[in-house]
């Protein structure tokens, strides 16, 4: 397999067009992988690392937006092409709002759609080029700290200044806090948490969320049993809000 060849991934649960797909994406001379699930693209997408996703949005078990928010909440930059039958206007804003790069409804033009694909990769290799060059001939600007209360979170080194002291945060907690932070004041159910922030599906019974929040609050809040930032709202989950 040539190392420059271009790994793109389809999130597809209909495999005559995924077979498709992947075979005229093969023709171009890409590295080419499908999966038929929400939970398993975003398996193959942490362990993969593709360099492009093709999405649909009516997949079997989490929807491709839900796939979509959870990998902008940790790449914000991988090109990701929605591909669906979905093709109202308000489909098309929820996918540009929620980080998607392009937008095509089924049925498609193929030739416009490699095209499409193309044009998204080159874009991609550019940018990259471009932050190495920038590197080379200056410091990279990080993201400033999140501050909420006497709290302090550095994204960039994972590490969160509370009245705990300094704290190494784990992935998870990262991913749970960026979620919390993207919906400030808004109330997000256990079931969305796990579906945006695990993957799991819809239905899952698990204490996993739940478990988190108790870690959460223990670093951040001053009375854990009287949280003032991660609240809990009955028969709707959990709040994060601050002044």
């Amino acid at each position: 397999m040539q190392e420059s060849m271009k790994r793109i991934l389809i999130i597809e649960d209909d495999p005559h067009i995924a077979e498709g797909i992947a075979l005229n994406l093969t023709l171009e001379e890409y590295e080419v992988k499908v999966s038929g699930n929400g939970i398993h693209g975003l398996q193959e997408w942490k362990q993969w690392c593709p360099h492009l996703i093709v999405l649909d949005l009516m997949l079997p078990d989490i929807n491709g937006m839900e796939v979509l928010k959870n990998i902008r909440l940790e790449d914000e930059r991988l090109p990701i092409l929605i591909l669906s039958a979905k093709g109202d206007s308000s489909d098309k804003i929820a996918g540009f709002v929620d980080g998607v790069d392009d937008y095509m409804t089924k049925p498609f033009n193929l030739e416009e759609f490699l095209l499409r694909i193309k044009r998204l990769l080159t874009r991609e290799q550019w940018q990259h080029e471009q932050e190495e060059e920038a590197s080379l001939t200056s410091h990279s600007t990080e993201p400033p700290p999140y501050r909420f209360g006497t709290n302090t979170i550095d994204f960039t080194t994972g590490l969160a200044q509370c009245r705990s002291g300094t704290i190494q945060l784990t992935e998870q907690e990262i991913k749970l806090l960026k979620l919390f932070i993207v919906n400030k004041g808004k109330p997000l159910s256990r079931s969305r948490l796990l579906e945006i922030g695990w993957g799991y599906s819809k239905g899952t019974s698990t204490r996993t969320v739940d478990n988190y929040i108790v870690r959460l609050r223990r670093y951040f809040e001053e009375d854990a049993k009287n949280p003032r930032y991660f609240k809990s709202r009955r028969s709707l989950g959990y709040i994060f809000d601050h002044e």
